[in-house]
């Protein structure tokens, strides 16, 4: 399979003959370009809020989730150190290892924005990639939310133009974490001040370590599913420090003859154009989550919360829950999916997300925590819900539908997505993970002085402004 390339003028020319490019170069250049220029003030507005999304979550997962320190206690193996900070603590490591720690803390308690149709949570690894080297490259805080961006922007690109469904490619892979690889490469590049043609080295150095097959999350009882996107983060970073050295990597690494859409895809490749549309921003439609719980269950927790109120309360027979071939990947195997061995799976389970929803009435820090796979009530539910697959899939949010057998005769409800924060909402949703850390009573003004911090000046002023977790 002979390379793709697109055509695209250099910066330098205009109206001139122009170049056929290998489609990492062409990327590189039309993002690098747009950093150049500035990003737009809503752009940047949105990239603030999801930036303290982010951090609220990982300041959340510090207490009372046991992968956070194993996370921290296996980078800190043999003495490691260095200038990057670990969020919430008095720890700090070499850009990689921060990377990974900050990534890790992110994405552990699945609360982290997401792109529905490219299927992947971009922030959980450009963010900590950017902050990574941030500090030892002494950046402002204004480079790293245009780093942070634009990796948002790649890798969404290039999730929304798999678009991937319940089968065919992309549907076997953690897109977050296979392209993640190339957002923090970018975003870490950014930061650094690399010009193009290092960071097209840098893509390539990316392309090497890729990975991220799903069956962390098909298989159960694993909990590094929570800590995937992380893998991305530190080796994003650590392409662009080799690259930053002089280190060469591979041109061709997204459409060679043995690039990433042929080996990981198939040869499946989407239309080049779509990735390098000049115009619009396909990574502001974003969203934050507003349940803490994997994105595919979200409209069955709409729709539990629905059938709850129109019930009055937990239904007391069968309920049986429509799937799509997407959302079914959540149901299988149905013992397990019902009584799931760890936190990680529960969140991952839609029978046990329903029937947890429907017994508690809300979905939140406070309720869905560890304790919550040996509760009885959410377990007799479990074990009375049916799935069968029978609605259409698409990319994006499965339908959810629910219906509950009840002695006047079935009760259904469907709902097609969830609910999105706004503003004001990710406000709310940050107070309440401050809460979960035990910082509940100087939330509101932690949140004032890190939204402060956002509006520029150093990153390092940032990054001392976020407080530590128990001290």
């Amino acid at each position: 399979m002979a390379p793709v390339t697109t055509t695209l003028a250099p910066p330098s020319v205009s109206g001139g003959a122009a170049d056929a490019i290998p489609l990492s170069r062409a990327l590189v250049r039309l993002l690098l370009d747009r950093h150049r220029r500035g990003l737009p003030a809503e752009v940047l507005a949105r990239a603030r809020l999801h930036a303290l999304d982010s951090v609220g979550i990982a300041l959340a997962a510090r207490p009372g989730l046991p992968i956070g320190r194993e996370v921290i206690e296996a980078l800190s193996f043999g003495g490691a150190s260095g200038e990057s900070p670990v969020i919430g603590g008095a720890e700090r490591l070499p850009p990689a290892l921060a990377a990974f720690a900050n990534s890790a803390l992110a994405h552990a308690l699945d609360y982290d924005d997401i792109h529905d149709i490219a299927r992947l949570h971009p922030t959980t690894v450009t963010l900590p990639a950017a902050l990574a080297v941030a500090v030892p490259a002494e950046a402002s805080v204004e480079r790293v939310l245009s780093a942070m961006a634009l990796g948002n922007e790649l890798m969404c690109r290039l999730g929304a133009a798999c678009a991937p469904t319940g089968d065919g490619p992309g549907s076997d892979w953690f897109l977050t974490q296979l392209f993640g690889y190339l957002g923090g490469a970018l975003a870490a590049g950014i930061v650094l001040d690399l010009p193009e043609e290092r960071i097209v080295s840098a893509f390539g150095l990316a392309y090497m370590q890729m990975a991220g097959g799903k069956e962390a999350g098909f298989g159960v009882g694993a909990t590094a599913r929570s800590i995937y996107p992380a893998f991305a983060a530190m080796g994003g970073v650590q392409a662009a420090l080799l690259s930053r050295a002089g280190v060469t990597g591979p041109e061709t690494a997204l459409d060679g003859a043995a690039g990433m859409f042929r080996i990981y895809f198939g040869g499946a490749r989407p239309a080049h154009t779509a990735l390098l549309e000049e115009t619009g921003w396909t990574w502001l439609a974003t969203e934050v989550k507003p349940w803490p719980s994997c994105r595919l269950s979200h409209p069955y927790v709409a729709a539990a919360l629905a059938l709850r109120e129109r019930l009055g309360g937990p239904p007391q027979g069968r309920v049986t829950v429509a799937v799509n071939a997407s959302a079914a990947k959540l149901c299988r195997p149905l013992e397990q999916r019902r009584r799931p061995e760890t936190l990680q799976d529960a969140k991952y389970s839609i029978p046990f997300m329903t029937a947890f929803t429907l017994v508690h009435g809300r979905v939140d820090l406070a309720t869905l925590g560890p304790p919550a796979v040996r509760d009885p009530a959410v377990l007799d539910l479990a074990a009375r819900i049916a799935v069968v697959e029978t609605l259409p899939d698409k990319p994006g949010h499965p339908p959810a539908e629910i219906t509950a057998e009840t002695p006047e005769g079935p009760v259904t409800v469907r709902r097609d997505a969830a609910p999105v924060p706004d503003a004001e909402g990710v406000r709310a949703k940050f107070l309440d993970c401050l809460r979960h850390a035990g910082l509940g009573a100087d939330a509101a003004a932690i949140w004032d002085r890190l939204h402060a911090r956002l509006q520029g000046g150093p990153a390092a002023a940032f990054l001392a402004a976020i407080p530590r977790v128990g001290g």
